[in-house]
Order: C-alpha cells, then sequence, then structure tokens
C-alpha cells in the first residue's frame, strides 16, 4: 500500500499532512533550543554559585588545611566541573540536533515544494488539454447543427416547385461544404478526445501516484529523522553521565575522606601556646605577719613588670621581625613558614641564575643569536637578590634554633629564656612608654578563673580571682589583651578567665 495507489485523489490532504510533518520538526528544534537555553542557565547558575562560596585569601588557606573546609572546596570544585557538563550538553544538543536539523529542515521544505509543483503542473497540463478537448467538442457540436440545418434548408428547396434548378444546386453545396467542415471537425475531437484519455490515465496511473510516493518516501524519511533527533535528545546526555557520575562521586569522596580526629589534632598543632598548665597557688600565711606583695619567702611572688606594649587605641606596634611577640609554638610556625618562603624564593633565583649563565655561554659561542653583555645586569640583579635571600634565610634560621632551644627552656621550667632576652625586652619596649600616654577604654571587664605566670614576651601574669579590664577581644588565636588594676597590660590565655556580664 502507497500513497500513490490508494491516495490518489487526496492531493490536498497529502499536502495537509506533510506540512504537518514539517511544522512538528520545526517544533521540536524550538523545543530542543529552548531546552539548551536552560541548560546553558542552569551551568552558569552552578558556576556563579560555586564561585561564591570558594574562599580565597590567605585565612581561606589556613582553614583549607583542615579536611572538613577542604572538603568543601572539592565539592565546589566538582560542581564546577558538573556544571561543564551540563554546558557540554547544552553544545552538543544545539550542534546534533538545532543545527543537523534545521538544515535538514530547509532541504526537505524544498523537496515538498518541489514534488508540490509538479503534481500542480501536471493537473495543470491535464485541466489545459480537457479544456482543448471541451472546445473541439463545441466546435463539432456547432458545426453538426449547422449541417442538419443545412440538410432541412436543401430538403426545402428541393422540394418546392418554384425553385430553379441553381437554387437546388446552391443549397446542395452549402449542405456538402457543412458537412465536410463537421466531419473535419469530428475528426478532430475524435483524436483529442483519444489523446486527452491517454493523458489523464498517465496522469491518474504513472504521473501522480509516482509524485505521491516521492512525498511518501520523503514523509518518512522525515519521520526516520525526526526520530533520531529524539533519541539523540536522551543520548546526548548518557554520553556525559560517566562524567557526571565521577563528579558525583568525587562529592561523596570528598565527604568520605574527612577526618574529624586529625583536623583536630591540626587544630592544636596551629594554635597550642607551649605554655604550661598553672601550678598550685602557695599559700600565704597572713597570721604570721607576712605580707603577699612584699613576702620574700613566698613560692610564687608577683612580679612588677615593665609596660611591654604600647597599647593605644589609635596606633598599635609594629610586629617584631622575628615574631618574638608570638607564643612560642606560633612563633616556631611562622618561622619555620618564613624559611620555607625564602627557600622558595631562593631556589628560583638559582635556577633562573643557572638559566641566564647558560644562555650567555650560548650567545658567547654564537654571536649571531644575541650579545652576550646585554644579559649582565640581570645576572648581577639575579646574583644580589640571591645574597640577600642567603642572608634572609640565615637570620631566620638563627631565630628558629633559638626558639627550639628557648621553648625547651620555657616547657621544663616555666621560667623566662634568660635574663638577657628579658633585659632585651624590655629596653625594645621601654622608648614607647613615653611615647603613648592615651588612655584606652576598655571593651569589658573578666575575672581570672587560674593563675597564670607570663613569662614570654607580651603576656602578664595573673592571679586567680584577680579582676581584669579587657582591652582586645580573642581574635580567635586563643589570647586576649588585658589591664591589671595596676596599670599592667599584656596578653594572657582566653580560656583562663571568664567574662563578667
Amino acid at each position: 500500500m502507497d500513497w500513490g495507489t490508494d491516495l490518489w485523489d487526496q492531493c490536498d490532504v497529502i499536502d495537509k499532512h506533510t506540512q504537518a510533518g514539517l511544522d512538528l520538526v520545526e517544533r521540536y528544534i524550538k523545543f530542543v533550543k529552548e531546552r539548551t537555553e536552560i541548560e546553558q542557565s542552569y551551568a552558569k547558575q552552578l558556576r556563579s554559585l560555586s564561585k561564591k562560596y570558594t574562599k580565597k585569601g590567605a585565612k581561606e588557606e589556613q582553614e583549607c588545611r583542615f579536611s572538613n573546609h577542604a572538603a568543601f572546596q572539592d565539592i565546589l570544585n566538582e560542581l564546577g566541573d558538573y556544571a561543564g557538563q551540563r554546558e557540554l550538553i547544552a553544545e552538543n544538543m544545539m550542534t546534533s540536533v538545532c543545527v543537523d536539523l534545521t538544515k535538514y529542515l530547509q532541504d526537505i521544505k524544498q523537496e515538498r515544494k518541489s514534488h508540490l509543483s509538479d503534481a500542480k503542473k501536471a493537473q495543470q497540463t491535464l485541466e489545459s488539454s480537457f479544456k482543448h478537448l471541451e472546445s473541439t467538442k463545441k466546435r463539432f457540436a456547432k458545426e453538426w447543427a449547422e449541417v442538419e440545418k443545412a440538410s432541412q434548408h436543401a430538403e426545402k428547396i428541393e422540394s418546392d416547385v418554384n425553385a430553379s434548378k441553381i437554387d437546388v444546386d446552391k443549397a446542395k453545396q452549402h449542405l456538402h461544404a457543412r458537412t465536410h467542415m463537421a466531419e473535419e471537425c469530428r475528426n478532430d475531437y475524435a483524436a483529442l478526445l483519444q489523446n486527452y484519455n491517454k493523458e489523464q490515465k498517465s496522469y491518474y496511473f504513472a504521473e501522480i501516484p509516482q509524485i505521491f510516493n516521492k512525498l511518501q518516501d520523503m514523509d518518512e524519511r522525515r519521520i526516520r529523522r525526526l526520530a533520531d533527533g529524539y533519541c539523540q535528545f536522551s543520548d546526548i546526555e548518557k554520553k556525559v553521565q560517566p562524567i557526571i557520575g565521577k563528579c558525583l562521586d568525587g562529592i561523596s569522596a570528598a565527604g568520605a575522606k574527612i577526618d574529624e580526629k586529625q583536623d583536630s589534632l591540626l587544630f592544636i598543632e596551629q594554635h597550642k601556646s607551649g605554655f604550661e598548665r598553672p601550678g598550685d597557688v602557695d599559700f600565704e600565711d597572713y597570721t604570721v605577719g607576712i605580707k603577699a606583695a612584699s613576702s620574700d619567702s613566698s613560692l610564687n611572688p608577683p612580679k612588677v613588670r615593665a609596660k611591654l606594649w604600647p597599647f593605644n587605641w589609635k596606633q598599635k606596634p609594629p610586629a617584631a621581625e622575628d615574631f618574638s611577640h608570638l607564643p612560642p609554638e606560633q612563633r616556631k610556625k611562622r618561622l619555620q613558614a618564613k624559611i620555607d618562603d625564602i627557600s622558595k624564593k631562593l631556589n628560583r633565583a638559582q635556577e633562573e641564575s643557572e638559566a641566564l649563565e647558560k644562555m650567555k655561554g650560548v650567545y658567547e659561542h654564537n654571536p649571531e643569536m644575541g650579545n652576550p653583555s646585554t644579559l649582565e645586569p640581570q645576572i648581577t640583579e639575579t646574583a644580589h637578590s640571591i645574597g640577600h635571600l642567603k642572608g634572609e634565610l640565615t637570620k631566620y634560621e638563627t631565630w628558629l634554633s633559638e626558639a627550639v632551644g628557648g621553648d625547651e627552656c620555657i616547657n621544663n621550667n616555666n621560667t623566662p629564656l634568660t635574663v638577657e632576652n628579658n633585659q632585651n625586652n624590655q629596653n625594645i619596649y621601654s622608648e614607647f612608654d613615653d611615647d603613648f600616654d592615651d588612655v584606652e577604654t576598655p571593651v569589658g571587664q573578666c575575672t581570672a578563673l587560674y593563675t597564670f605566670e607570663g613569662n614570654s614576651e607580651g603576656t602578664i601574669s595573673i592571679t586567680e580571682g584577680e579582676l581584669l579590664s579587657v582591652m582586645e577581644e580573642d581574635k580567635g588565636d586563643g589570647w586576649m589583651r588585658v589591664t591589671r588594676a595596676g596599670g599592667e597590660e599584656g596578653f594572657i590565655p582566653s580560656s583562663y578567665v571568664k567574662r563578667s556580664s
């Protein structure tokens, strides 16, 4: 069964049906385009979301050393890759479906137009032949009517006794001429009728069936191509599913690799001060007249310390280059980090120096490649930089060696490093005492829960139950700056005090 055989007389229906098929292809193209726009918008929003929550900067990099922070960053990275796959889906759909189908649609429209045009031309040819046949038929009928009219006239003349022989002969000649003309028209009509029947048979049994079968083949090819487009809609996404699955697996892996114990240990290593816990408070027997403020026999006499820091709301002292203003453990970490940074810079500078020397040697052996003297300024500058970095490295390594030795002294004896260090510390900061006389407003009050011996630079000693003024809140490193009733200022562990309401 085919259109040419069973739908030979349904040209208008075939026209509408094939047009509806083209309209469906066009609708599907528009549908896929809107889908790609949704995918692109979704991918863009995912990228913006990932970028919004991705942390940057030194503080964030420090936090990312913890596995739970690093895992979240991994999730954001995987989300960015996931967004890339959504963009790939949109791109492939646009290329493989929209672009290809649009081109195919234009071709099939042109093919349909050509087939319908052929059918219309065949129909017009048949209609023109039929009109010519009708015209010849009417002419034959008219001529035959004239023959009958001439025959009746000739019979009338012949039966008239008064008619002359000339009139009778003239009437017979007129009848004969009309009869001859009618015969010619009859022969023309018969020939045209035979030719029209032949054309009509060819039209209904050959031309139209052939054209309609071509339209059927075109429509079936259109359906198959559209079916492939439907499958592509799914297949394009299936192709990236393994990668999307890897992104999702990466997100799951990021959550699975979090180690809460390791994070806690890392936090301890980052922020432990290195100080010993406070010892027992000594009993001071006032019944024997011993004054706590002046007793020489007290095991833990209060210390009168010089004002170590010129604390001022408007201006704060710069951090010491050797990080001596930090607690021991923090100081060691900062010194080690500085040494690592200087070592990296020194390695880069040495590699650059070697490259310049090699280039100079090449220029000396091949003058056409360049002038060796042009490299002298760079070589000199690099050598100067290497010398400076080596000096910096030695300086920080010396400080680290002192910090490591001093830390052992603090942990074992809970006393200052050396008398010389204390004197140096007092000399360093005593010059600020006369320059900053403004009184800083406390930000709150607190009560000491334990006794703390402030033996390192920047710290002060406090006793249990002592009321203190808070001058600077804990910045997250476990230390806060306070002022004692006597005006002595310095840092103490935040966990050793309780804030007053």
